[in-house]
């Protein structure tokens, strides 16, 4: 055949031919907006993650009206806690009278429809910064982590949590959070689990929202090696194994090859975290003029979905839902 009768560009003539022929979609129904929130009475700007706060609970509120108009059906919570609050058993992320449970409560009640998605892991209140218990030579424990996890996760369903997402990756945790949510009543209550979590350095600017970073150490002991793609298939089929409903690879944009390896290889439903360094690089470069904010975070968020997520949880949700409005 005479290569010049293929012309490709053909499909591409017009926009009505290359937006029935697009073979990927984008919609706010797809997106998960991560939300900071702390106990004090303002909301408080993140210098490293422009037009990101620390939400006050009527600025949640507020933020939460928002971001319902806009379309987005889906939260996820994570708190910045007061550090006369942090322990190095950190207790208080089981406590049901915590801040994550109070705005469960709250947030359930005014808008019963919202699907609400929690973090289960224990730097946020632990005075060491990692996300498991921490021995007196420095080692993290792993499986007395993971009974404290089994009691932040009943905690937080209790209270109203849709979605149990575990970011700790300590192992054995899928299998033992779902045991305790059954045993506890909530057999409805879904698990996403964090399955690919990278030890990277996009995580900075979230530790400054949260201040959370190790207080000692590092976190490449217990997440993942940047270096490693294979290995996530084996987590991937252990959290299968152990009842997770969903599974998480973070960070995104960097680990597009682990989330389409995944996609091949599992037909549960995948999500992909847009962290926040990903969101600082955007937000900068565009502040900047260096880039077109609005169709870098679209094509970046379209890419994220043609690796073979089937949700995103971005901190340009709220943007990207109105642009696709438009």
């Amino acid at each position: 055949m005479d290569p010049m009768r293929q012309r490709p560009r053909r499909n591409r003539r017009t926009p009505v031919l290359r937006r029935f022929l697009s073979e990927t979609s984008l919609c706010a129904s797809r997106l998960i907006y991560p939300l900071f929130i702390h106990g004090g009475s303002k909301d408080e700007p993140i210098a490293s993650m422009p037009g990101c706060s620390r939400l006050s609970p009527q600025g949640l509120l507020r933020e939460v009206e928002g971001a319902l108009g806009d379309g987005i059906q889906s939260i996820v919570l994570f708190p910045a806690v007061e550090e006369a609050l942090k322990t190095s058993g950190a207790e208080e992320c089981h406590n049901p009278s915590g801040l994550i449970p109070r705005t469960l409560e709250t947030l359930k009640a005014r808008w019963p429809e919202l699907n609400l998605i929690t973090d289960v892991a224990l730097d946020p209140y632990s005075s060491d910064g990692h996300d498991g218990l921490v021995d007196e030579n420095g080692r993290i424990l792993n499986d007395e982590t993971v009974e404290v996890l089994c009691r932040q996760a009943v905690c937080q369903a209790d209270a109203g949590a849709d979605v149990i997402s575990p970011s700790d990756m300590m192992d054995g945790r899928i299998g033992a959070i779902r045991d305790a949510l059954d045993d506890a009543g909530h057999q409805d209550v879904a698990i996403l689990a964090y399955t690919a979590k990278y030890a990277s350095a996009f995580y900075g600017p979230f530790r400054d929202a949260l201040d959370s970073a190790p207080r000692g150490g590092d976190k490449k002991t217990y997440q993942m090696d940047p270096a490693n793609r294979r290995e996530a298939r084996r987590e991937a089929l252990l959290d299968e194994s152990e009842g997770a409903d969903m599974m998480m690879v973070k960070p995104a944009g960097p680990y597009l090859d682990v989330l389409r390896e995944l996609r091949d290889s599992t037909d549960l439903p995948l999500a992909a975290y847009q962290v926040s360094g990903e969101y600082a690089m955007l937000k900068a470069a565009s502040e900047r003029g260096w880039l077109d904010e609005r169709s870098v975070v679209l094509e970046s968020l379209l890419g994220i979905r043609r690796a073979g997520a089937d949700a995103i949880l971005t901190y340009y949700a709220r943007a990207a839902a109105r642009w696709l409005a438009e």
